[in-house]
């Protein structure tokens, strides 16, 4: 049986795992290549725009939005020309621009408003108007939250 330390995954053990070495090679080549297709794109453009493959000539890219997808088809020829100067991206010839918007919207949580003494008012004759108990008392029991 090995001994605990052994069997912890550091840096220094990766390169013993063949599967692992080779994501490890495959990641940085693609962090290096998104790099380059980054500054070759208009400064404008750069953020929120990602680079995802480059496969048989043809360059993809995502957008966080269609607006910034139509910056980019519009200005392709001129990317791609600065692209074609590395030697990784020799051989592009058409470039796909997939919209991704963002996964999650930072909303502030919903504020709640207070009642007004006017609608309060309202929900008071609502509830005297009403026959069924049950929502008389719902009712009157809203309009006891007015805000002072």
């Amino acid at each position: 049986m090995k001994r605990k330390n052994e069997q912890k995954m550091t840096f220094d053990n990766l390169g013993r795992t063949p599967v692992l070495r080779e994501l490890i090679a495959k990641a940085n080549t693609h962090s290096l290549a998104e790099e380059q297709v980054m500054a070759s794109l208009p400064p404008a453009l750069v953020l929120g725009t990602r680079f995802v493959c480059c496969m048989e000539g043809e360059l993809t890219l995502s957008a966080e939005s269609a607006g910034k997808a139509s910056q980019i088809r519009f200005r392709q020829h001129e990317i791609m020309e600065k692209l074609r100067e590395n030697e990784l991206f020799r051989f592009v010839w058409k470039l796909k621009v997939k919209v991704v918007p963002p996964r999650f919207d930072h909303k502030p949580p919903a504020k709640k408003i207070p009642l007004s003494k006017e609608n309060a008012q309202l929900l008071k004759e609502e509830a005297g108007h009403t026959k069924d108990t049950k929502l008389r008392e719902i009712l009157e029991k809203l309009a006891s939250h007015v805000r002072d």
